[in-house]
């Protein structure tokens, strides 16, 4: 894994040649996995001064443009090119563009003026990093950008545009990189909560912790949990984050989970300091409860789970209670074994019988599972509780401040109390309000049911609300970290609306999706468009109207063109309509079908073509494809609806009466011929259809397969 992190209000001409470069190796190498992170601080907290640091795996950090390009370099070999020693003296020259005054630019700008005479790139015929480097140093420069309008330098002029129109992938980078520091600004801003919580002690530094268990995939939810321990530990504090994975219940517990779970939080931009695993403290923990035996706080007890649950609810002291320390090691011992007798045993911390707060009523601390665990194999038969494992971990690792939500709020007297009773260091603990949402289930355990039962298709189930389900769903990272950071560490429990999500991810989606046009196969009408060219043609159309930047898509012209049946429908007897990126036209004909069960059916149309008309005039401006001049793509246009029908379950109630019977919607369709072109994960706009995601690129004999985004319009 590598990070390139960046610190964002600092003069862009220092960072964005790492920037530039680094985004190369992403764009040319599916392997590289650049993890592009941006700061909205003037230096990084993790560097003496510096404005980009980079970290290849273990490998100890670089900081500087200069020494994180040659790190690139070297970590990336094909980056560096042919012509290692002129793409070497340009990457040392690209300091001179630095400076935030022209006079001391002035000079360097001439050189490299003279020096792209007749030249289309700086080193040889083909884009170098040297361009990237020379390019992303006077891009990031206000003063030398503003350059680029004098004449004394027209060759610069002219190369810098060309780098720029040749490779659009540089204007989305910086396009990606201002939209993260708007996200960074928008949750600091007066409209997201506020982080100022007053933590105690953080004088003394500050270390988080995130402890999913590797039992799932991550959900909003955990999201929420991992983004505020990752923002206290390094945005609001120069501290550390811990990922702890709490792997105690091999029962349920997979290598899978563990290896997604590494990877959601990578693509949340979070990246904690240190990694553990509770089974790496297995032994220690075995101790402590040994430890607690001996003490007489702890008790082994075979009291069967109903029982047990019954005298806990009613302040009933179990039988086992006052048993002697030798037979309770002597029971911990027969469950170590993990024998048949063994596995009717556990350990009990012995904390009170009739405690008013019933999570202080001897907590169960250890269980008997001989079930391998997928780290450790047949070594222990023996694992430790939540309950137990929690305080114990977080004060041996250093955890300074424990920020959970706040279900767990009755259990933070029990958390204090085996820190006491083990003689441990105290964990200072942060309630927050955990994150529901109306007609969804954030239960991992209800969650797996669904997945096993085949209600959904599995956990990337855009109808899920786990990490990979809403991103298959269209939702961007970037919207989900403003969202999420705009909620902060309140500790007012609220039922969110996911409309409020979905239009969050529309800021971020509309400036860069690629506008397209589908029409509906059913009942779609062909329209004779008289005053056309009589031979089929194409021309090139701007991808977006306001983005330049996503270049342009091939628009057929013909005297045949498709119209939606729904539009078709609305139009009247000689009424002029706009066919959007063409012009208008004079309807002058409708005919319908002769079928008395569907006579409002548009069966045909007659348009003539009036391009002098005024589109501004018009009510109606509808989407048409052309017949002829295109390849007409076959794509199925998905839609899905919440998979529960009442807007919050309670405790009570069973989730299979409040299923939802039809959460998916399926529509045949034809797109222009450029969608044959789209990748998996490309995000466009169908015009008047609204925002999709490709979930299955074009082949042949195979629609394309694109999943509806919410916009915040609708509650689906």
């Amino acid at each position: 894994m590598a990070t390139l992190s960046i610190a964002s209000k600092a003069n862009q001409a220092t960072f964005l040649p790492a920037l530039l470069v680094a985004a190369l190796a992403n764009e040319s190498d599916p392997n590289a996995s650049i993890t592009l992170k941006f700061e909205e601080v003037d230096t990084l907290k993790s560097s003496d001064g510096a404005v980009v640091e980079f970290i290849l795996g273990s490998d100890s950090p670089v900081y500087g443009s200069e020494k994180v390009i040659a790190k690139l370099i070297e970590a990336y070999p094909f980056l560096q090119g042919k012509h290692e020693s002129l793409v070497k003296e340009w990457l040392q020259r690209t300091g001179s563009y630095y400076a935030p005054d022209f006079k001391s630019v002035e000079g360097p700008l001439l050189e490299l003026d003279s020096h792209l005479t007749l030249r289309s790139y700086i080193v040889g015929y083909t884009l170098s990093i040297a361009d990237l480097s020379v390019w992303g140093a006077i891009r990031g420069n206000k003063v030398a950008h503003a350059a680029m309008k004098k004449t004394s330098i027209q060759n610069v002029s002219r190369w810098f545009k060309f780098i720029e129109e040749t490779s659009p992938w540089i204007a989305s980078t910086i396009q990606s990189m201002n939209a993260q520091a708007q996200e960074k600004k928008a949750a600091k801003s007066k409209e997201g909560a506020s982080y100022d919580i007053a933590l105690p002690d953080t004088d003394k530094g500050v270390v988080t912790r995130f402890p999913p268990e590797p039992s799932g995939y991550l959900h909003v939810g955990h999201a929420k949990a991992a983004l505020l321990n990752d923002y206290f530990a390094h945005e609001k504090y120069n501290g550390t984050l811990i990922l702890r994975f709490d792997d105690t219940n091999p029962s349920k517990e997979k290598e899978e989970y563990q290896d997604a779970i590494v990877e959601d939080l990578a693509l949340m931009g979070i990246r904690p300091d240190k990694t553990s695993y509770s089974s790496d403290y297995f032994q220690e923990m075995y101790q402590y409860c040994v430890t607690m035996l001996k003490e007489g706080k702890a008790y082994a007890d075979d009291t069967d789970q109903l029982t047990m649950r019954d005298e806990r609810m009613n302040g009933v002291a179990s039988k086992r209670r006052d048993a002697s320390v030798e037979e309770s090691l002597t029971h911990f011992e027969e469950m170590g074994k993990g024998t048949e007798e063994g596995v009717k045993w556990c350990i009990r911390a012995k904390v009170s019988v009739d405690n008013p707060n019933k999570a202080m009523r001897d907590p169960v601390i250890y269980r008997c599972n001989p079930t391998p665990h997928h780290r450790t194999g047949e070594k222990w038969k023996i694992y430790p509780t939540y309950d137990f494992c929690m305080p114990l971990l977080d004060s041996i690792e250093g955890v300074t401040h424990a920020l959970r939500t706040n279900e767990y709020r009755d259990r933070n007297p029990q958390y204090e109390w085996m820190q006491e009773a083990m003689g441990l260091r105290k964990v200072h603990i942060w309630d927050f309000a955990r994150m529901n949402f109306i007609r969804t289930l954030l239960s991992k355990r209800k969650l797996t049911k669904f997945v096993d039962q085949g209600v959904v298709w599995g956990w990337d189930d855009p109808r899920l609300p786990t990490i990979r389900g809403i991103r298959r769903r269209g939702m961007t990272i970037g919207a989900l970290r403003e969202f999420i950071l705009k909620q902060g560490p309140s500790r007012n429990i609220v039922n969110l609306d996911w409309t409020l999500f979905w239009a969050t991810n529309k800021k971020y989606i509309d400036p860069v999706a690629p506008r397209h046009t589908a029409i509906t196969k059913a009942h779609a009408v062909t329209a004779k468009i008289r005053g056309a060219r009589a031979a089929a043609y194409t021309e090139d159309k701007p991808k977006h109207g306001k983005n330049a930047s996503l270049g342009t898509k091939k628009v057929a012209y013909s005297k045949s063109i498709l119209i939606d049946q729904e539009d078709a429908q609305t139009f009247a007897q000689d009424e002029e309509i706009t066919l959007m990126n063409w012009g208008n036209a004079i309807v002058r004909k409708i005919s319908h079908s002769l079928n008395p069960l569907s006579m409002k059916t548009v069966t045909a149309l007659e348009l003539d073509l009036n391009l002098q008309g005024d589109v501004k005039t018009t009510a109606k401006k509808v989407t048409w494809l052309s017949i002829e001049g295109q390849e007409l793509i076959p794509v199925e246009l998905v839609d899905f609806d919440y998979l529960i029908t009442k807007d919050k379950i309670e405790e009570e109630d069973n989730v299979e009466d409040f299923l939802n019977p039809h959460t998916e919607f399926r529509t045949d369709a034809v797109a222009d011929g450029n969608v044959a072109e789209l990748r998996v994960d490309d995000v466009i706009q169908f015009e008047r259809k609204g925002y999709f995601r490709v979930d299955k690129a074009f082949m042949h004999g195979q629609p394309v397969v694109l999943f509806n985004i919410p916009t915040g319009k609708t509650g689906k």
